[in-house]
């Protein structure tokens, strides 16, 4: 199936407490090469199950995203609140067979202007130095890179907030939520 096609047919909407069964299966879904790549380790089902329950905390803003309606994809924007300037980590996950679909560039975009609307000057992430698709996501997005033993460290500085952005989420977080609350399909 092409990227487009899974695209026009993926919801990305914030996740709430309700949804944490989903983000449980989600992360039980990932095979042991996308765990591993993901958290630095192979975590075994039940750390995966204690993560994601602490991953929708007060402190932290969850996307999903649901190809056919089903959650595919997370990202994280975490550890915001009680800092000065703002700063966050970012985090994705993208089970294996929805890989290269656009699913991970398109939870990105959703965490930056995430981030943007919360005044976050400084966008990390941490991965290992073979995931080179969570590395070229970063430089799409303009990251500058630092490279460490077996690390890799990507920073972005996300623009101001701005009314059309502010609007943006609030636009798209109210269609996220309707279409959960009435299982709209992605193109209504």
């Amino acid at each position: 199936m092409l990227s487009e096609t899974i695209l026009a047919d993926t919801t990305i909407r914030r996740l709430w407490r309700s949804d944490l069964s989903d983000v449980v299966d989600h992360f039980l879904r990932l095979d042991t090469e996308t765990r591993r790549l993901r958290f630095g380790v192979a975590l075994k089902d039940c750390a995966l199950r204690r993560y994601a329950e602490r991953v929708l905390d007060f402190d932290s803003v969850v996307y999903g995203a649901f190809p056919g309606g089903q959650l595919r994809g997370v990202a994280e924007l975490r550890g915001f609140l009680g800092q000065w300037p703002p700063s966050a980590e970012a985090a994705l996950s993208v089970e294996r067979e929805w890989q290269n679909a656009g699913l991970g560039d398109a939870l990105f975009s959703r965490l930056i202007a995430a981030a943007q609307n919360r005044s976050i000057r400084t966008l990390h992430m941490v991965c290992l130095r073979e995931n080179g698709r969570m590395q070229h996501l970063a430089r799409k997005h303009e990251a500058v890179l630092q490279y460490t033993d077996g690390d890799v460290e990507a920073t972005i500085d996300p623009p101001r907030a701005t009314l059309s952005s502010l609007t943006e989420e609030i636009i798209g977080e109210s269609r996220g939520f309707a279409r959960t609350l009435l299982h709209l399909p992605s193109s209504a």
